[in-house]
């Protein structure tokens, strides 16, 4: 009987990836909770011609944390999960040297236009891959580079006197404030986007993250030809093989 069992991700990344999720989700919706407190950009008599739904709260049933004060607890209490746990695995992936399994590459924008022709359909074959394809590498980077900018402008805006060079360096508070929402929102777009793509491509990557790996042979989205919602069954694999 074939099994070829690989592991694809060591519990320290299984452990941050899951931790990470939760805080993400929990600091999302405080963080709505927050901005409803004041859902606007500008100061007041200003304008912002940035947002188009300036002054316009979030529905309540996206926000966290009960009430402004509960939200702020909430917020911080993430951040610092967060933060700890951002570190341990980017810590992780610089030691073991794994940030080469998530950095693009020379060559990585011919690779990226070519997985996206096979998931429109325009090619017939899953280009060859790694660990992740192109898109990942790029998707997963974005995300790290979004967390980091999330991080620092939270800070900014979490002391603008005491670090009010920093805070001055996003524009000040108010801009501030900005690129702190916009940062939060694209990292939550490419989180959503992530999850649909697993579910619609590689919803074994959940086993894989759950238990450290699969049969490549039969789960890779490589060996199965996979493309969004196509050739989701496992890949026939010969006995013997």
């Amino acid at each position: 009987m074939h099994k070829k069992r690989v592991t694809r991700h060591h519990p320290i990344v299984r452990i941050t990836h899951w931790v990470s999720a939760v805080a993400l989700l929990v600091m999302a919706a405080s963080g709505l909770r927050i901005f409803n407190a004041s859902p606007a950009f500008a100061p007041k008599g200003s304008t912002f011609r940035w947002w188009p739904w300036e002054g316009t709260p979030v529905p309540d049933n996206l926000t966290f944390g009960g009430w402004l004060g509960g939200a702020r607890h909430w917020h911080f209490a993430m951040m610092w999960l967060l933060v700890a746990n951002g570190l341990l695995y980017l810590g992780y992936l610089w030691f073991k040297g794994e940030w080469r399994e998530l950095a693009p590459r020379r060559g990585s924008v011919h690779d990226a236009i070519a997985m996206a022709r096979f998931y429109l359909g325009l090619t017939k074959r899953h280009p060859l891959q790694g660990k992740h394809n192109a898109l990942q590498k790029y998707a997963y980077s974005t995300m790290i580079v979004l967390g980091l900018v999330s991080v620092i402008t939270g800070i900014a805006i979490w002391k603008p006197v005491s670090l009010g060079w920093l805070t001055a360096a996003m524009g000040g508070y108010h801009l501030a404030r900005w690129w702190h929402f916009t940062s939060m929102l694209g990292l939550g777009v490419l989180v959503v986007v992530h999850v649909v793509m697993v579910f619609a491509v590689d919803p074994y990557a959940l086993r894989a993250m759950t238990t450290g790996g699969y049969d490549e042979d039969r789960y890779s989205p490589e060996a199965r030809n996979a493309r969004p919602f196509v050739n989701l069954a496992p890949a026939k694999v010969e006995e013997g093989e």
